[in-house]
């Protein structure tokens, strides 16, 4: 995996790097400057983020925001308060300092996973086609045209369908819409749903065809909601 670490500690920086050296297939760059860290990862697009959350009068959770589609984020940091943040963001994980080897393993091969199911179903799929995602320590294959709508749980997705109990999918939301094609919209930090399900909306919520669900837009995805819903009926 190809790893960028920002953190204003040397020390911090070095531990990365140690760590780093001791898995294999691992190769990072380490920035105590978090604004050229944050222009060499809009750059390059590294696997993987290590991203500190204060550094000085920048806060790293701001920074998380822009990094590119596609890298995988966990924050470290020793104020164990942002872990909330964190998740908000779609973090793979929080690593709190002082962390061990081993914890920080689990946090690399939490995103090693998420990076080889991105893989395996990165080909392009039509509404009538599938995603593949873990369910239950297995690889489940979830009809397109089965799903009602996706929501965000902590550290897990639950992908709602129709007439079948929901998947519940250790995944973030981020990573999750990656996989899906352009006729799903995120609509809120904790909702996807396909865009053929959508029956009636307003700018800050919307109801589903069929249902009596109703579930909020967020105002930050109100433009990319509605950029689509347009899209959809021209």
């Amino acid at each position: 995996m190809n790893c960028i670490a920002i953190d204003d500690e040397p020390v911090a920086l070095s531990v990365l790097a140690r760590y780093c050296e001791r898995m294999s297939g691992m190769e990072l760059k380490c920035y105590s400057d978090p604004v050229v860290g944050m222009r060499e990862v809009k750059r390059a697009a590294p696997d993987l983020l290590f991203l500190d959350i204060r550094m000085g009068e920048i806060s790293g959770v701001e920074l998380a925001r822009e990094i590119p589609k596609g890298t995988f984020l966990v924050f470290t940091t020793a104020y164990a308060q942002y872990a909330v943040d964190g998740f908000d963001l779609d973090a793979v994980d929080f690593l709190h300092k002082p962390f061990s080897y081993p914890r920080f393993c689990r946090a690399v091969e939490k995103a090693q996973q998420l990076r080889t199911l991105r893989e395996l179903t990165r080909q392009p799929v039509s509404e009538e086609e599938a995603i593949t995602v873990k369910v239950e320590y297995k690889n489940v294959k979830i009809p397109l045209r089965e799903i009602v709508y996706i929501e965000a749980m902590d550290n897990y997705v639950r992908i709602h369908l129709c007439g079948a109990r929901p998947a519940l999918s250790q995944m973030s939301l981020k990573s999750l819409a990656e996989l899906l094609p352009a006729t799903f919209v995120r609509i809120h930090k904790s909702f996807i749903v396909p865009l053929h399900r959508i029956a009636a909306y307003t700018r800050t919520s919307l109801t589903l065809c069929g249902s009596d669900t109703t579930l909020p837009i967020g105002r930050a995805f109100y433009p990319d909601f509605i950029e689509k819903m347009n899209r959809k009926n021209d």
